[in-house]
């Protein structure tokens, strides 16, 4: 049997070698021997090794060819990838490094002023020329970089800080009160001047790394970045009051040194070019000849900033410091207690993408979610204000424990509604401007950032000063009056125009608002849109 079945395959094998071969024939030669069946079997495969040699040579070149193009260019890829995230890495630190200084030295400031005397409508008029020169400076700031780049408004800005940080070396106690008023007016101006120059690069260099049509991950980058510039403020705030608590001019001096330190990030890591319009003929008339939801967002910001403003700057811890009818706190708790404001309205700023992408439901925002998130902040602000004035939770002989509790409660959620509308407003400005006149869009933006801060620091001053017979009647009315800003702010923002489909829905019971069948695809959004209100993929 087994004899039978080699036959069989031998039989087969000849008759595929030699098809033209009689079967008696081939019979034949396999009882005759087997030397001619593997001859032909050999010489069978010789020419198949042949073929396969001369065909694979150029197969192998093609596919060694290909192979390294493909390489290669993964490799640009990559390269181009980390190339355009070493700019984002450079600006971030040396922003971030100002941003400590910034924090701290309104702190230093206002408490030196507050030890020294000063009321709180002379502090608000102290700062009121640093947010009238973020006004101007953000619109030529925008301008200037858009001509001459970020690397340029960045060195400018930290040179200008130091002559600032310079300037309060000279303030002396024994001054007049109204020599001391505008001297430091105009350090505070300069350093608003300064600001404002080195904000410009941190909020336009997300736009120009970041791919186009990317918005999910440019909203992630944009809060991410507002978010930790935001904390590290907040920081800024606890060292200035505990270094101002030590000694005047030591504080100042570690300013400095942070400045400095600054320096070599923005001198050698960055390009010349980084963040110049395409037409470099840019003039003033073209810094108002914006997009319509451009102009309409800016508009927005100066009543939500003022809402803001009205009452955090200089009215809480002025409150916060009163002995008499408000709550008595020394220098370095008062400091911190606005630091940590600030470090939470930074975090929550950070993790807006991931709230309103994923619990909520949301597309990367639109106008729907800016005008909703707007409104939420008019609630905590006329709570406190409500308290204060109509019943007597606060003022002499009140219980301090409540007082700071629904202090606390009240305003540090204000902080993180507060904190989701700035930073919906600031992807959505990114979004709206042009890629190659970012940075003069993105300097209007924030003059009215600016204007809205001026206006707020100058009716706070007013309102707390002059508005019923304590400080608590002064307070009151300023949370009052930020209610009704917050609610213009609101009203502004419904003037957005968007293309999306959108709801009015808020919150978690938010429908998609997009088009159906798109899809998240890795961290994501295929059209930064939703399917039936669920997000496909592990990450947004």
């Amino acid at each position: 049997m087994e004899n039978r079945d080699t036959q069989t395959e031998s039989s087969s094998a000849l008759a595929v070698s030699s098809p033209s071969r009689a079967d008696g024939a081939g019979k034949d030669a396999t009882a005759a021997g087997e030397s001619e069946l593997p001859r032909n079997d050999m010489q069978g495969e010789t020419d198949k090794l042949r073929a396969r040699s001369s065909r694979g040579f150029g197969y192998y070149a093609s596919f060694l060819r290909d192979g390294f193009a493909k390489r290669g260019e993964a490799e640009e890829a990559e390269a181009g990838q980390a190339g355009a995230l070493f700019p984002f890495v450079v600006i971030s630190i040396t922003y971030l490094l100002f941003t400590v200084t910034d924090g701290a030295v309104r702190m230093i400031v206002l408490l030196h002023a507050y030890n020294n005397g000063f009321s709180a409508m002379d502090v608000a008029i102290m700062f009121s020329f640093y947010e009238l020169a973020g006004v101007v400076t953000n619109l030529m700031a925008g301008m200037l970089g858009a001509r001459w780049g970020i690397k340029t408004t960045l060195l400018s800005g930290l040179t200008v800080q130091l002559v600032a940080f310079g300037m309060l070396f000279g303030w002396q106690d024994s001054w007049s009160k109204v020599d001391s008023i505008v001297y430091v007016t105009v350090s505070q101006m300069l350093s608003g001047v300064a600001k404002d120059l080195t904000k410009l690069g941190g909020k336009t260099v997300t736009k120009l790394v970041t791919p186009t049509g990317k918005n999910s991950r440019l909203f992630k980058l944009v809060s991410f970045i507002t978010g930790f510039k935001n904390s590290l403020k907040g920081a800024g705030y606890f060292m200035g009051a505990a270094l101002v608590s030590v000694n005047y001019y030591l504080s100042l001096g570690v300013l400095c040194g942070f400045i400095v330190a600054a320096y070599p990030f923005a001198i050698f890591g960055l390009s010349n070019a980084l963040g110049r319009a395409r037409k470099e003929n840019v003039t003033f008339s073209q810094l108002f000849q914006n997009k319509y939801n451009i102009n309409v967002l800016s508009l927005s910001r100066v009543f939500l900033f003022g809402s803001r403003d009205l009452w955090f700057e200089i009215p809480l811890p002025f409150f916060l410091r009163d002995p008499a009818s408000g709550i008595g706190w020394s220098r370095t708790l008062t400091g911190a207690f606005l630091a940590i404001f600030i470090i939470v309205y930074g975090q929550v700023q950070s993790w807006t993408p991931q709230l309103v992408l994923r619990p909520l439901r949301q597309t990367p925002p639109d106008k729907y979610a800016a005008f909703w998130w707007c409104g939420s902040l008019s609630v905590p602000t006329a709570i406190l204000g409500g308290l204060m004035l109509g019943t007597s939770v606060f003022g002499v002989g009140a219980n301090e424990a409540g007082a700071i509790t629904s202090l606390t409660v009240l305003l540090y959620a204000f902080c993180v509604f507060f904190a989701v509308n700035s930073a919906i407003h600031s992807y959505l400005i990114v979004r709206y401007a042009d890629g190659d006149k970012v940075a003069m869009q993105v300097g209007v933006y924030y003059a009215s950032n600016a204007l809205g801060r001026l206006l707020g620091t100058l009716m706070s001053g007013v309102l707390y000063t002059y508005v019923g017979s304590t400080v608590v009647d002064g307070f009151g009315a300023c949370l009052f009056a930020s209610s009704g800003v917050s609610l213009v702010s609101m009203a502004v923002d419904w003037f957005l125009q968007e293309d999306q489909k959108g709801s009015t829905l808020f919150g978690p019971f938010n429908r998609c608002m997009c088009n159906a069948g798109d899809e998240m695809v890795g961290d994501e959004m295929v059209g930064d849109e939703m399917v039936g209100g669920e997000m496909v993929g592990d990450k947004v």
